[in-house]
């Protein structure tokens, strides 16, 4: 099969620079980031090989706001450790235990400035 995987998500915001700025700052995630040794660089973020959920919902969901047509999933470690520094800097975290599973991982939801919804998986140890 010819593709990799993602090589990127687009969406409109209001105000796209300090939408850009807030992933940097509270989640490492954007232009000029590496989750490893990889190159920064003004246009990529250097992400660590591992799972990506690709789901269409149904039109119907409850799973995130009807108001939205995505919600990006970010695969995090030390889910713990983030939820401290997010709720830190007055970022509303979300956590359910009935979203947690021993075969699924962990889960917590926030949203960004914008109301995006952004869920943070932390999968199973291997």
């Amino acid at each position: 099969m010819p593709v990799l995987g993602i090589g990127g998500l687009f969406f409109r915001a209001k105000d796209p620079d300090g939408l850009s700025a807030w992933y940097r700052e509270h989640l490492g995630v954007g232009a000029g980031c590496s989750a490893d040794s990889g190159p920064v660089d003004e246009w990529t973020w250097w992400t660590q090989g591992g799972p990506t959920v690709f789901a269409p919902f149904k039109e119907s969901t409850d799973y995130f706001a009807a108001d939205k047509q995505w919600m990006l999933n970010l695969r995090v470690s030390e889910i713990d450790r983030l939820l401290d520094r997010l709720r830190a800097a007055g970022i509303d975290v979300i956590t359910n235990p009935e979203w947690d599973a021993p075969e699924t991982g962990r889960f917590a939801r926030i949203h960004d400035p914008d109301g995006n919804a952004i869920e943070l998986w932390e999968p199973p140890a291997a």
